[in-house]
C-alpha cells in the first residue's frame, strides 16, 4: 500500500468548497451580498416612484456621487487610522512576547562562551560539560510535554509569564552553582522554560497578527533568538561564565512586566468563551476605528464548528485530516535537528578551534551576521513564501555543512593545511547565513499556522517534544561523533539537508497570504490516501 500526499503546491492551499457545504468565505461573502439586497430593496419598497425624470435623476445622481465621495474619504480616514491603530498595538504585543525568543537564544547560546570558564572554575570534563550543554534539551522536553495543554487552559499570556519565572529561578541557579549538580539542575530550568517559550511565543504571534503581516511577525521568532545566541556569543566574550547568566535575566523581567500592557490572543479567548474579553482584545489589536466584524464572525463561526466536534485525543492525531500536518510540523523540525543545528550552536567555540581558527573570533563574528540575516528573511516571508525560502535555506545548510566537512577532511589528511581555517569558517558562516532565512523560523511558523485550534495543544506539544529530542539527540552525540569522524559528521549533516530539499519540494504547503481558518479549511480536504 502506497501513500500518497495530495497537497504539495501552493495552490493546493486555496480556499475550497467541501461536500459539507460552502466555505467560511464563501458564506460571509453570501450574507454581505444578501445584506446589500435588503438594502436594496428597502429603498424600492419605502413609497419612492419607480421612475424620475432626467433632471431629478441627474440631480439625485450627483448628489449621491458626492455622498460617496465623502463617504468613501472618511472611511479611508478612518480605514487609515484603524490601520495604524492595530499595527502599534500588534507590534508592541509581538515586542513584547519575542522577549521570550531572546530569552530562548540566551538559553541556547549561553553554552559555547562559558566552557572555558566552567571547566576551569568548576572543574568538569568535556564529557561533564558534554551533560550540561545538551541536558538543555531534556527540560526543554518535559516543557515542551505541558506547553500545549498550560497555554490551553492558562492562557498564552499566564504561560509566557510562567515560563520567564522559571527562567529567572534557572539563572539563578547557574550563578550559585558551586558544582556539577547545581549547573545541571539550573541547565534543566533554563530547558523548561525554553520548552514552553518554544511553543507559546509562535502560537500567540500568529494567533494575533493580521495574515497579510503573520509571516512576517511569526519570524521575528527566530530573529530574536538569534539575537539571544548573538548577545550571549558576544558578552560571553567579554565576561566571566557567572557575570553571562545577568544577560539572561534581562528578558525575562521584560517579558514579565511587559505581558502587563498588551491582550491575551483573540482566539484563546473566544475559544474558552469569553466573547467580551474576544471582542476587546481583537479590537484593540485592529485597531480602534477597524471594523472587526467579519474577521470576528469568522473566528466565531470556526471555533463553533470545532466545538460541535468530539474533544480533542492524541489518538486523533492519526486521522488523515490531522496525519498529513502531523507528518508537515514533524518533519521539519525532525530535519531541522538532522542539520546540526544545535550541535553546531552548542560546540562553536570547539569547531572554530579544533579547525585551528579563533573561538572567540567565530562566535563573535556568528553573533554579527545573523541579526541581519534573520531581519532580511523575515521581510521575505510574506513576499517569496515559506516554501522558496526553506528550499533556499536547505540548500545553504547543505553547502556549509559541506564547506566544513571538506575543511576537517583536508586536515586530517594533511591537505591544503592553509585553506583549513578559511573553509571551516566560510562554512560555518554560511551555514548560519542559510539558517536563519528558512530552516531557523519557517518550521515554528508553519508550526503555528497548519494545525486546529482543537488540536494546536496536542499537535503542538508533540512537536514541540520532537524537536527537542532530536536537539537532545544531535548535540549529546556530537561529541562522539567529532572523535570518530569529523568530516563525516559535517557530510552526514549535509546529507540530511538535501533529504529536508526533497522533503519541502514534495510535501510542505504554502501557507503565506491566509488566515488561520483559511488554512484549516484547506487542509480539510487533504490527507493521505491509499
Amino acid at each position: 500500500m502506497a501513500a500518497a500526499f495530495t497537497l504539495s503546491t501552493p495552490a493546493a492551499l486555496l480556499p475550497r468548497h467541501s461536500a459539507a457545504g460552502p466555505s467560511l468565505s464563501f458564506r460571509l461573502e453570501s450574507r454581505r451580498l444578501s445584506r446589500r439586497g435588503q438594502c436594496a430593496a428597502t429603498r424600492r419598497d419605502d413609497g419612492c416612484p419607480r421612475r424620475l425624470p432626467a433632471a431629478a435623476v441627474e440631480a439625485t445622481c450627483g448628489r449621491t456621487r458626492r455622498a460617496t465621495a465623502v463617504a468613501a474619504a472618511q472611511g479611508q480616514a478612518e480605514a487609515e487610522n484603524g490601520t495604524e491603530g492595530s499595527l502599534r498595538m500588534v507590534l508592541l504585543s509581538t515586542a513584547v512576547a519575542v522577549c521570550g525568543s531572546f530569552e530562548f537564544g540566551t538559553c541556547v547560546g549561553y553554552s559555547a562562551p562559558a566552557q572555558a570558564g566552567i571547566v576551569s572554575d568548576i572543574g568538569l570534563s568535556n564529557s561533564q560539560y558534554g551533560v550540561f550543554a545538551s541536558i538543555l534539551a531534556i527540560g526543554a522536553m518535559i516543557g515542551a510535554l505541558i506547553s500545549g495543554r498550560l497555554a490551553d487552559t492558562l492562557g498564552r499570556k499566564m504561560t509566557m509569564r510562567l515560563a520567564a519565572v522559571v527562567g529567572v529561578f534557572g539563572w539563578l541557579t547557574i550563578y550559585l552553582a558551586e558544582g556539577a549538580m547545581m549547573l545541571y539542575f539550573g541547565r534543566v530550568l533554563l530547558g523548561i522554560c525554553t520548552g514552553l517559550l518554544s511553543y507559546v511565543v509562535p502560537v500567540f504571534i500568529a494567533e494575533i497578527a493580521p495574515k497579510d503581516l503573520r509571516g512576517g511577525l511569526t519570524t521575528s521568532n527566530q530573529l530574536f533568538i538569534c539575537s539571544g545566541c548573538s548577545a550571549a556569543y558576544i558578552s560571553g566574550a567579554l565576561l566571566s561564565w557567572r557575570s553571562l547568566t545577568l544577560v539572561g535575566l534581562v528578558p525575562c523581567a521584560f517579558l514579565f512586566w511587559g505581558l502587563l500592557f498588551i491582550p491575551e490572543s483573540p482566539r484563546w479567548l473566544a475559544n474558552t468563551g469569553r466573547e467580551k474579553e474576544f471582542r476587546t482584545s481583537l479590537q484593540n489589536l485592529r485597531g480602534e476605528n477597524a471594523d472587526i466584524s467579519d474577521e470576528a464572525t469568522e473566528i466565531r463561526e470556526y471555533i463553533e464548528t470545532v466545538h460541535h466536534l468530539p474533544k480533542a485525543r492524541i489518538q486523533d492525531l492519526l486521522q488523515s485530516k490531522n496525519m498529513f500536518a502531523m507528518i508537515v510540523g514533524a518533519g521539519l523540525m525532525i530535519f531541522q535537528q538532522l542539520g546540526g543545528i544545535n550541535a553546531i550552536g552548542f560546540y562553536t567555540s570547539y569547531i572554530f578551534s579544533s579547525a585551528g581558527f579563533s573561538g572567540k573570533l567565530g562566535t563573535i563574528l556568528i553573533g554579527v551576521i545573523q541579526i541581519p540575516i534573520t531581519l532580511f528573511g523575515a521581510l521575505l516571508m510574506d513576499r517569496s513564501g515559506r516554501r522558496a525560502l526553506l528550499l533556499v535555506s536547505s540548500s545553504g545548510t547543505f553547502l556549509g555543512c559541506f564547506l566544513t566537512g571538506l575543511s576537517f577532511y583536508f586536515k586530517a589528511q594533511g591537505l591544503h593545511t592553509q585553506l583549513v581555517p578559511a573553509l571551516a569558517l566560510y562554512g560555518i558562516l554560511a551555514y548560519y547565513m542559510a539558517y536563519s532565512i528558512g530552516m531557523g523560523p519557517i518550521p515554528w511558523v508553519i508550526m503555528s499556522e497548519i494545525f486546529s485550534i482543537d488540536m494546536k495543544a496536542i499537535a503542538g506539544s508533540l512537536v514541540t517534544l520532537v524537536s527537542w529530542l532530536g536537539s537532545f539527540a544531535i548535540s549529546y552525540s556530537f561529541s562522539f561523533l567529532m572523535n570518530w569522524n569529523s568530516a563525516g559528521t559535517f557530510f552526514l549533516f549535509s546529507a540530511a539537508s538535501l533529504v529536508t530539499m526533497l522533503f519541502v519540494a514534495r510535501l510542505v504547503p504554502e501557507t503565506k497570504g491566509t488566515t488561520l481558518e483559511e488554512i484549516q479549511e484547506s487542509l480539510m480536504g487533504v490527507g493521505l490516501t491509499d
